[in-house]
């Protein structure tokens, strides 16, 4: 016990003298070097852009976030690969440094560039040789955007022409319309001494500063003298403003002496306006002429108020909507007047002339071309509108809506007696004129050839018509009689065809075969079906008979089960390693136990023994069983007469033991077999006598 306790004491002693050491030793170690850490720097963008670099570095003035080279303020770094990434869309990034407030996005009138989010369609957004970024000096800025001839006509406004747009408009925002510093006639006022006898004598003494100073004056140029607007009403060229107003000394001097028509027919007569016209355009009914005309002055001819189709689509808002079809008369030339007059017409909807007379001084090469065909009824009457939208569409050929629906309209029989199960591709397409000519056409039914002249079904039937040279071609399908098999818009049977398939062909292949076969004991199934296509292609074929495949796959192609049996599926996992990772090291074998085939090259011929569509004999064979396994087999080899035990081949049905195709035996013995019989006992049950 005691020796123990000593033990114990030396071990322990032991183990504080070894980290007492271990410590010690660390202590008065070197310490270690320290290692480097690797920093990662980022190369300056403008080692890389060195043309951003010399094109706008030396600028006269530079965005301080270029100049401070803080690009990330704006940009993410994009690497090698070259390409512009904001981190935000559009003016976004401009409104981070420059609030929207102090450009005034809140008020009334905002810059167009503004609103579309294009800081940069008026601002470089990195350097510039202009003050405030700008990409040209003064009025060469905005002439970017608007038409610099609408600045210099013949006589230009002064301060448009000797100082900048600035002296009356603002750049961003603005509380008055175009962006006006003040209210327009103030703004002109200032300018514009409305005391000076000069002034007073220009306006006859009127108080214009109280009235609108763009009623008659263009602000920046005009062709006319005065800065009048380009059409001018001739009191106001030569200024006569008591012919229609009130004295200007008068406690309303603007007010008109008389009121609608009744003032304009002071001057204009309304028979010759309506030039004989006795249906009469709204607004001139109702004698509201300012409707469509300024009564000063107008940029616009004879003094309208908005420029061509745009006044008309002030009222007939239908007629703007943007159409995939758009009609030449209403887009080009002279617009919505190409076909209607402005006052009164003699005609419906204000046309110059009667519908067809109207369309025909266009497309009269179109009417030409149907002279001497057979005319559609609506072309024939000359009321194009019944399937044409005059002012556009969204459709095909300008028409009112799709063109089955249009057809349709008037052929309301047609969509019930086209629709069909199977319908042509056409008609579910709304293609009315894929085959049928929508003005006229030398056929009838408007069909640009006769019905059953191949020429029709050839633009999409184009391969498919192609006879077949070296093997069998259908005799009508040869001869391009399509519509004796189809019907030409649809049917409730597949392929589109006129009748139920069975019926359809022994209309032509009669089904008495009577003349070949007296008494019928078998029937090919797809014959009483009624199913021709499961063998023959209604078309064409590369073998004799229209046939689909070569024996044996045709038949193979039903009987499935023969088929699976002939050619046994491979296994493909044999001779792969197994679970342990080795080889069985055998070869790909059945999955089966073997089965053998009734003479393969022979099998394969199908037709050598069985009818494709009647037969005297049961299962379809050729003649009757005795006489047709004779052709292969010698009934009067001993080896034959010992295995049937003498019986007269004559009264042997060779199917009451052997199966025809396949067996799991060499002598092709039934799968069930009855054991004395397997045992070649046959004496055990049957007497058998030698003749």
């Amino acid at each position: 016990m005691i020796r123990s306790l000593k033990i114990n004491r030396f071990v322990i002693g032991g183990i504080f003298l070894f980290v007492g050491v271990l410590i010690f030793l660390t202590a008065c170690a070197p310490p270690a070097p320290k290692r480097k850490v690797s920093k990662f720097v980022r190369k300056p963008c403008l080692e890389c852009h060195d043309e951003y670099k010399a094109k706008y570095l030396s600028m006269k003035n530079i965005h301080v976030v270029v100049k401070e080279q803080k690009c990330e303020d704006c940009h993410l770094r994009h690497g090698i690969v070259p390409k512009l990434l904001l981190k935000r869309i559009g003016n976004q990034t401009c409104y981070k440094c420059h609030e929207k407030e102090k450009i005034g996005m809140e008020k009334a009138v905002v810059h167009t560039a503004l609103t579309k989010g294009k800081c940069i369609d008026c601002h470089n957004p990195h350097a510039s040789q202009e003050k405030a970024l700008l990409k040209a000096k003064d009025r060469d800025l905005c002439y970017l955007c608007h038409k610099k001839e609408t600045f210099q006509k013949k006589v230009v406004h002064k301060p448009v022409e000797t100082e900048t747009c600035a002296t009356c408009h603002l750049s961003h925002s603005a509380d008055h319309p175009d962006l006006l510093k003040t209210e327009a006639v103030s703004l002109c006022m200032s300018c514009h001494e409305k005391k000076q006898e000069r002034f007073k004598t220009a306006h006859r003494g009127y108080p214009v500063e109280t009235a609108s100073c763009r009623s008659c004056h263009n602000p920046h140029s005009s062709v006319q003298a005065k800065l009048l607007k380009t059409s001018a009403h001739p009191t106001t060229v030569k200024p006569d403003c008591r012919k229609c107003h009130n004295p200007p000394t008068s406690s309303e001097p603007f007010v008109t002496a008389k009121k609608g028509r009744d003032l304009c027919y002071q001057c204009h007569k309304g028979a010759d306006l309506k030039a004989g016209g006795n249906i009469e355009h709204l607004p001139f009914q109702e004698g509201k002429c300012a409707s469509c005309h300024n009564p000063h002055a107008s940029e616009n001819k004879i003094l309208l108020a908005k420029a061509g189709n745009t006044l008309c689509f002030a009222c007939h808002k239908d007629k703007k909507m943007q159409v995939t079809t758009p009609h030449k008369a209403v887009t080009e030339k002279r617009g919505c007047l190409s076909c209607h007059v402005k006052h009164a017409a003699k005609h419906e909807k204000l046309l110059f002339a009667k519908e067809e007379t109207v369309c025909v001084s266009c497309h009269e090469k179109t009417k030409e071309a149907q002279r001497t065909h057979i005319q559609h009824k609506p072309f024939a009457e000359g009321t194009c509108s019944v399937c044409h939208n005059s002012h556009g569409s969204g459709f095909y050929g300008m028409l009112k809506n799709k063109t089955d629906a249009v057809c349709y309209s008037c052929h309301f029989d047609a969509e019930i007696k086209f629709l069909k199960t199977n319908t042509h591709k056409p008609v579910i397409e709304a293609k009315c004129y894929s085959c049928h000519k929508s003005h006229g056409a030398k056929r009838q039914k408007l069909l640009p050839v006769d019905a059953n002249d191949p020429k029709l079904c050839v633009d999409c039937h184009g391969d498919l018509m192609k006879e077949a040279v070296d093997g069998s071609n259908h005799e009508f399908f040869k001869k391009g009689k399509c519509l004796k098999c189809h019907d030409v818009h649809g049917s409730n049977i597949k392929g589109m065809i006129v009748s139920r398939q069975g019926f359809l062909c022994y209309s032509c292949h009669s089904t008495d075969p009577g003349q070949e076969i007296k008494e019928i004991k078998s029937k090919h199934d797809p014959v009483v079906a009624g199913e021709c296509t499961k063998c023959h292609s209604p078309h064409k074929a590369k073998l004799k008979n229209l046939l689909l495949a070569n024996y044996p796959h045709l038949c193979l192609s039903c009987h499935t089960d023969l088929k699976a049996n002939m050619y046994p599926k491979v296994d493909d996992t044999a001779g792969k390693a197994d679970a342990s990772g080795s080889n069985s090291g055998q070869t790909k074998k059945s999955v089966e136990t073997k089965t053998y085939v009734h003479a393969i090259a022979d099998l394969e011929k199908c037709n050598l023994c069985h009818r494709p569509h009647f037969a005297a004999e049961q299962a379809l064979i050729v003649e009757p069983i005795q006489r047709l396994c004779g052709k292969c087999h010698d009934y009067k080899r001993t080896s034959f007469s010992q295995a049937h035990i003498d019986i007269d081949p004559s009264i042997i049905d060779c199917r009451k033991c052997h199966a025809p195709h396949i067996a799991k035996n060499p002598k092709f013995f039934k799968a069930e077999i009855h054991k004395p019989f397997a045992d070649r006992a046959c004496k055990d049950c049957h007497i058998v006598e030698k003749p």
